[in-house]
């Protein structure tokens, strides 16, 4: 095994499963890649593609190839002292369908069932009608209409001796006490005998035990070949709907089940357990109790133990009930595990990290337990680094001009969290109401608050809260907790009447200013804590799917600042800013993951890094983008209403420029059929999630089929071979300068503190566009070829097109990592001084650690120097006298250029930058050694 110095996610489903990984491991240990970052290899929905949607946490997916290729992949990895971090899925399952054995228990037992306790349902519903039932809302129309219809079918499962109905992919288990009532329909005697044990089944304590005996009667009773069996399919024709009576007859034995199914529209409205976001085949576990934290971790821990994963990265952290209790309970047992693991592996690092969205502001807390966060907030760090502030008042009216929509986009974020906690998720929203209704009820004080009034100022509360939650517990909130609380009420009160500011000091209290502790044991603090986690369970996903997923597709001012994990309210960031957040991660969280690709990004790094280029040359895309807008009015199909229409066409063009391939020729008919594919998908996807002119619920078929027109015509149609080349050629006048951001921002991640992250296929140019996208195959045939080569710098200048040049940059800095990891891990940050002409577009920082040093130069906005270069790199000759001003450690001696095999020699106690960035567009300097460096 080795240090923790960079990981490499990868992306396994059945089309790239653990045995497909295995005969790339030397080319990961090549690049320098220290450990694999699999995605989630549980067993998973059959068919998934991301594997977030488990449905057995007790085995690896037989899709990927099963606990054997997962053995034979790290036998690989261990053979190249590579890791493997693991992504866990800690807050929900898979629900519906056929495959999650837990799930259908308790569909078929209630609360009865011994897996109840493991999914966050509300068995004492609001609504009376549903008492001690749950939902089941995956019927595709209304309840009465799919009765009617048939496609609701009684069967009998044979080999396990169970009655369910069917509902196309959906099973709906029938529970035992009710099989009297199918059995009874059969005037077989000894099926009626056996009806009358079933029945007894009602009153039994015993009863899910004493079912299992009754079903294997049942089973041999149906078999076949036995007598019986076609007298249990006469029984179950009477449950037919093609009459009135079979029709009653079954809709009167699904009503006496312990869930209720109903048209998948109900789910917003009437929904009684926690989803993941408002995805209703995902239902949240209860992780935070003890039996299900083990059940749902057992073989992770398992595998732990025998040494076949050496860390961790817990998805959707913030969806928990209580983040910080369930790391630190993770920690503890994992720690616990250590020592048991095989011997070569003691002493190694085992780092975890959650996957957690930091607000403008936010800090990660440091009792956690965790090495830090997956790298989101470094993804912004750097995007707001890269966008020149002199464009934001431009692109702004730009866009409003265009779109007839506001530039502000908190404007626009807070619209969408009226609209999702008002649809989508207003059954939740309806959960914590009630239950700080009955909190009110409690207190003499608060008893004449009515249920409308906290509803309007719960909405209202979680619209203007500034960070995704909380995390209040039995102590109170946190200093950190109360700033964020104080400003959500008072973007309250900014919008709410008068008459309802004091029921928000009353939420206040509630809802996590008053510790829990401070209240007696009892019914009341139990149903204060209870509404407690629920609210903060709610502002979550309210804000991910406001923000991320329809609010960034909503504004386009510049789609390189609408990312996950980014806040689009802020369109840059001054360098101090940069240098601030490095010393902090240094000090803080040293390990943390630092990522610019994810296979949740919306677009591929180095297409933001083009895009962010529109910052320095507004007027140059206003003019375009206008001229564009007057040729692209003949590829409109003509009608009332345009498609696409202004805003979505603005939006396109964005995409088009931050997304075209650096090869792709005009006239490629194949090329451009291909790029078409992959942006339509995109186009849909960003229609819907926008929730204006279409949506995911309610497609607009006529609106999407004319905007998916509008994009063939433009990208392979002769009509639009004008459009077509002037977007290709403006995006080809930008890209010399997004490789350059590229550049600078691959070199920041992997020298900055912090752990850098690499996504498949990154180490070439990533222009791929949101999921499913960013998720298609990688090349990795050409990828291994490429590092193979040992190219002139000049030759990887003069071809950068085709990616080898970030490649390169990549493995020669991860090399420089494995020789001097202490320096990387431990070493101090300290920002430099730039002096001269160019200094506002150079970041430069140094690292130290005893008598180990490195320097860091790269440009930023530096689209100006660069001017119409053809290969991403700034002339020497256009820094005139800029320099960087040297730490004392750095002023004595010489420094060895990565980029070149020159010795650059400070004068007078700085560093030409014409010196510096004579031979490559970024550098890092060294403090020569006296030895040489060894490599991987």
């Amino acid at each position: 095994m080795t240090d923790l110095r960079a990981t490499l996610r990868l992306q396994f489903h059945q089309g790239f499963t653990l045995d497909d990984a295995v005969p790339l491991v030397q080319y990961f240990s090549r690049l320098g890649i220290s450990h694999i970052y699999a995605s989630p290899l549980l067993t998973a929905r059959p068919g998934s593609m991301h594997g977030y949607d488990v449905i057995d946490p007790t085995r690896i997916n037989p899709e990927l190839g099963g606990e054997p290729a997962l053995l034979r992949l790290v036998e690989a990895l261990r053979a190249q002292r590579i890791g493997l971090i693991l992504d866990i899925v800690s807050n929900h399952m898979a629900v519906g369908g056929d495959g999650n054995p837990w799930w259908l228990d308790v569909l078929e037992w209630g609360v009865s069932s011994p897996y109840a306790q493991f999914f966050d349902i509300q068995w004492q519903s609001h609504d009376p009608a549903m008492y001690g039932q749950l939902l089941v809302p995956f019927l595709r129309c209304d309840y009465g209409e799919a009765l009617a219809a048939g496609d609701i079918v009684l069967h009998f499962d044979c080999t396990t001796g169970a009655f369910y109905a069917q509902h196309f992919e959906h099973r709906l288990p029938i529970s035992p006490p009710s099989y009297g009532d199918i059995l009874r329909n059969s005037d077989d005697t000894t099926l009626s005998a056996l009806a009358r044990r079933f029945d007894t089944l009602s009153g039994d304590p015993q009863a899910w035990h004493s079912a299992q005996a009754l079903r294997a009667e049942l089973r041999e009773l149906g078999c076949p070949a036995d007598a019986i069996a076609p007298t249990i399919q006469r029984a179950l024709a009477q449950y037919r709907p093609d009459s009135e009576a079979g029709l009653q007859r079954l809709h009167a034995l699904l009503e006496r089940q312990h869930y209720r199914v109903a048209n998948w529209r109900t789910a917003a409205d009437d929904i009684n357990w926690r989803r993941f976001f408002d995805i209703t085949e995902l239902g949240g576990l209860r992780v935070e109790q003890a039996v299900v934290f083990e059940a749902t971790h057992a073989k992770i821990f398992e595998l732990i133990e025998r040494g076949l994963v050496d860390g961790l990265r817990i998805d959707h952290v913030d969806g928990l009930a209580n983040p910080r209790a369930y790391c630190r309970r993770l920690r503890r047992r994992v720690d616990s595990l250590l020592d048991k693991r095989p011997p070569l592996l003691h002493g190694q690092p085992f780092p975890i990290y959650v996957e957690k969205i930091l607000g403008h502001g936010e800090q990660l807390p440091d009792d956690w337990g965790v090495n830090g966060t997956t790298g989101y907030e470094f993804m912004n760090q750097l995007s707001l680094l890269q966008h020149d502030p002199r464009g934001e008042a431009p692109l702004s009216a730009l866009w409003s001009t265009v779109s007839g929509r506001s530039a502000d986009f908190m404007e626009e974020a807070r619209s969408a969290r009226y609209l999702v906690l008002t649809s989508s998720l207003a059954g939740d929203v309806e959960e914590v109401a009630q239950g700080l209704l009955q909190i009110a009820r409690h207190d003499l004080y608060t008893r004449d608050l009515t249920l409308g009034a906290i509803r309007r100022a719960l909405i209202e509360l979680i619209v203007h809260f500034p960070v995704y939650r909380t995390y209040a517990g039995a102590g109170g909130r946190s200093a950190q907790d109360q700033a964020f609380f104080a400003q959500a009420l008072e973007g309250a009160r900014s919008t709410l009447a008068e008459a309802d500011w004091p029921l928000l000091d009353h939420l206040d209290r509630w809802l996590g200013a008053q510790p829990l502790r401070e209240l007696s044991p009892g019914p009341a603090r139990q149903l204060r804590e209870k509404v407690l986690i629920r609210f903060q369970q709610l502002t979550s996903p309210a804000a991910a799917k406001a923000v991320e997923d329809t609010a960034c597709y909503r504004s386009g001012v510049l789609l390189s600042r609408y990312d996950v994990g980014f806040d689009p309210q802020h369109f840059s960031a001054p360098l101090a800013d940069f240098h601030a957040q490095c010393r902090q991660r240094a000090a803080r969280f040293p390990e943390n993951l630092l990522a610019t690709a994810t296979h949740d990004h919306k677009r591929g790094e180095d297409s933001r890094a083009r895009l962010a280029v529109l910052s320095e040359r507004a007027e140059w895309f206003a003019e375009r983008s206008a001229h564009w807008r007057t040729l692209s009015a003949a590829l409109h199909d003509a009608g009332e209403e345009p498609a696409p229409n202004a805003a979505d066409e603005a939006l396109l063009f964005q995409a088009l420029l931050g997304s075209w391939p650096l090869t792709l020729r005009v006239d490629d008919e194949d090329g451009l059929r291909e790029y078409f594919e992959r942006l339509v998908r995109w186009q849909e996807k960003a229609l819907r999630e926008a929730k204006l002119a279409s949506s995911w619920s309610a497609p607009n078929a006529d609106y999407e089929a004319g905007c998916r027109g509008f994009l063939e015509r433009l990208l392979t149609g002769d009509e639009g071979l004008e459009l077509r080349t002037q977007i290709a050629a403006g995006a080809a006048q930008i890209a010399p300068a997004g490789a350059l951001n590229s550049l600078a921002q691959c070199l920041l991640r992997l020298s900055t503190p912090g752990v850098p992250d690499l996504y498949q296929g990154a180490e070439f140019w990533d222009f791929s566009l949101v999921d499913p996208d960013n998720r298609r195959e990688v090349d990795f045939a050409a990828r291994i070829a490429a590092l193979t080569q040992l190219p002139a710098l000049a030759e990887l200048l003069a071809n950068w097109q085709n990616g080898h040049i970030k490649q390169w940059l990549i493995s020669n800095v991860l090399a420089i990592r494995y020789a001097r990891p202490e320096l990387f891990r431990d070493g101090d940050y300290q920002a430099l001084t730039v002096e001269g002409p160019a200094a506002e577009q150079v970041l430069a920082f140094s690292r130290s650690l005893g008598d180990s040093h490195l320097l860091v130069v790269v440009p930023r906005l530096a689209s100006a120097l660069l001017g119409n270069a053809e290969t991403p790199h700034i002339p020497a000759a256009r820094w005139g006298d800029t320099r960087v001003i040297l730490p004392a450690t750095l002023v004595d001696g010489s420094l060895s250029s990565l980029f070149s095999t020159r010795a650059i020699h400070p004068q007078q106690g700085s560093l030409a930058l014409g010196e510096v960035l004579a031979d490559f567009p970024v550098n890092l300097l060294l403090l020569k050694p006296t030895t040489q460096e060894s490599s991987p």
